[in-house]
């Protein structure tokens, strides 16, 4: 499919009509089977399910697409940079950061940077007509897995109509080259549930990972967005989930002239029908609103841009807090984190990536 078979300029609005429902269509009718996410029988080996006092505790859907945690501790990971350079700031204080939930500041009471360990998710997406993981990007994931810690954990994720855990969460480095190999085949008639990837994928993260770490999703992905699939929890649920559990979402987009067209029309298409109620997901968004990066380069850069993305990672600020909200209500609740007036102009135009909302507890 080339991209100059499809002109745009010159399609009647007859004609326009006629693509966006076809290809709505097509999307729908990839989407139709076996939504539900696998319950790969590897989803509780590996380690024991493990509860900590201040964890979210994954429940089932309910009716309102609200989920409920039990943590009164909240904790934010925060990247700041240089706004014209892009260049890390490393050596910042506590005091150095403002914190307001809901307008009402709030007082910090743990920071530290990069002092503990991260569990990292990697999805990769095998549906679709693009590959998005070719032997390039499978060299710049192996690369860029060397740059953790050891005492850093890995999960690997295949998906398309449906989630398949490949590996469960483990530091084993040997264990986790070999699930790299061992990804299963590009599925081109699968879709690209990303709300069924995404409920699965964060109560994986909420049952099975490091109570003690900072929790990361790394989609790998040439589509950033896509259709809600049926028989599944719904998009919105599933990003409550995703801010339930606390997880920084990122993505790496192996980037292409066939990529782009396709992104392209897929972004259309959901503009197109969300006039309709037609609801879909969108990796950027959950990446703005949980503090992440959605990076992109050509497959045979993406060892650089991989390793940036890690960088990054490893040079988060870690913070928490205890809201003077006591409601114990379920809301969702706004935070911001900007940094003092001072600081802004001894180091200039800053940028703060953190998380912009968490859901408070229910009784």
């Amino acid at each position: 499919m080339k991209h100059h078979q499809y002109p745009t300029l010159l399609l009647t609005l007859s004609t326009f009509a006629l693509i966006v429902v076809a290809a709505f269509l097509f999307s729908s009718a990839n989407s139709v089977s076996s939504q539900t996410p696998n319950k790969n029988s590897n989803a509780n080996s590996g380690r024991p399910s493990r509860k900590a006092i201040q964890l979210p505790t994954p429940t089932p859907e309910s009716g309102e697409d609200v989920v409920k945690i039990d943590a009164d501790l909240v904790k934010i990971d925060a990247l700041v940079m240089q706004k014209n350079t892009a260049r890390i700031v490393g050596d910042l204080k506590v005091e150095d950061f403002l914190l307001y939930e809901d307008g009402t500041k709030q007082e910090i009471t743990h920071f530290s940077k990069d002092s503990l360990p991260l569990s990292v998710m990697l999805l990769i997406d095998r549906g679709g007509c693009l590959d998005p993981y070719s032997d390039d990007v499978h060299r710049a994931a192996r690369e860029a897995i060397d740059r953790l810690k050891l005492v850093d954990e890995i999960a690997v994720m295949a998906y398309h109509t449906k989630s398949d855990l490949i590996l469960p969460f483990t530091t084993s480095r040997i264990l986790i080259e070999d699930a790299l190999t061992r990804i299963p085949p590009q599925t081109e008639m699968g879709g690209h549930c990303l709300n069924a990837l995404f409920s699965y994928a964060a109560n994986y993260m909420m049952r099975a990972s490091n109570p003690a770490g900072r929790r990361v999703i790394i989609v790998i992905s040439g589509l950033t967005r896509s259709f809600d699939c049926p028989d599944s929890p719904t998009g919105k649920s599933a990003a409550l989930s995703i801010y339930e559990s606390g997880s920084v979402v990122c993505g790496i987009i192996p980037k292409g002239a066939k990529q782009a067209f396709e992104n392209g029309q897929m972004t259309m298409l959901t503009r197109v029908f969300k006039v309709g109620g037609v609801d879909y997901m969108d990796i950027q968004s959950l990446a703005n609103e949980t503090g992440g990066e959605v990076l992109s380069d050509e497959p045979k850069k993406l060892e650089t841009t991989f390793q940036t993305l890690i960088d990054h990672l490893r040079s988060r600020y870690n913070l928490a807090f205890v809201s003077t909200n006591k409601k114990r209500d379920g809301a969702t609740r706004k935070l911001r984190l900007d940094l003092t007036p001072t600081i802004q102009r001894s180091k200039g135009k800053l940028v703060v990536k953190a998380r912009r909302s968490y859901i408070a507890p229910r009784k």
